[in-house]
């Protein structure tokens, strides 16, 4: 425990204790340090000492801190409770899913890479009414270069986490 939270409990001990002795009983004097530090447990030669100063007529706010959560699990499962383990069956149709929508987004990205081929022209493609300025073609002919540089790598990615999941499943 910090000595922040053992000063911080006794202030709120403190704070307590005064509040139930009474309107006739001496309030602590409360001392507001360097690094933040509220603590009534200093004698006023110790506070001077180490620069902090009095509180006087000012009211303390004591917020409590949120409780800490527990460690994430890791990747090999280690702290996860065994009772939170996944079902089987449950997992393969995971696997299914997530196979047949990797699939899917295969496909459709292969269409789209195709496509693209089909309109580059191997570096000739047609030029549009729009562009009468020989610039504007070849801005247009490096963007379709860059798209079908970026369609691959995704096709490539794709394929590359389909067969973790076809081959890690057995599948």
């Amino acid at each position: 425990m910090s000595r922040w939270t053992v000063e911080l409990r006794m202030l709120v001990a403190a704070g307590l204790v005064s509040s139930a002795a009474g309107a006739g009983a001496q309030e602590p004097v409360i001392y507001k340090c360097p690094g933040n530090l509220y603590t009534s447990a200093y004698t006023q030669k110790e506070a001077a000492a180490k620069g902090c100063k009095t509180l006087e007529g000012a009211p303390i706010t004591v917020i409590q801190a949120p409780a800490r959560r527990a460690p994430a699990a890791t990747p090999s499962g280690e702290s996860r409770p065994a009772d939170s383990r996944v079902d089987p069956a449950d997992q393969r149709a995971r696997d299914t899913d997530k196979r047949r929508i990797l699939e899917t987004e295969l496909r459709r990205e292969e269409e789209r890479l195709t496509a693209l081929k089909q309109e580059y022209n191997n570096g000739q493609p047609e030029r549009r009414g729009d562009e009468k300025n020989y610039q504007k073609y070849l801005d247009r002919v490096a963007e379709m270069k860059a798209s079908i540089e970026r369609s691959e790598s995704d096709v490539a990615a794709l394929r590359r986490e389909l067969s973790k999941v076809t081959g890690g499943s057995g599948g």
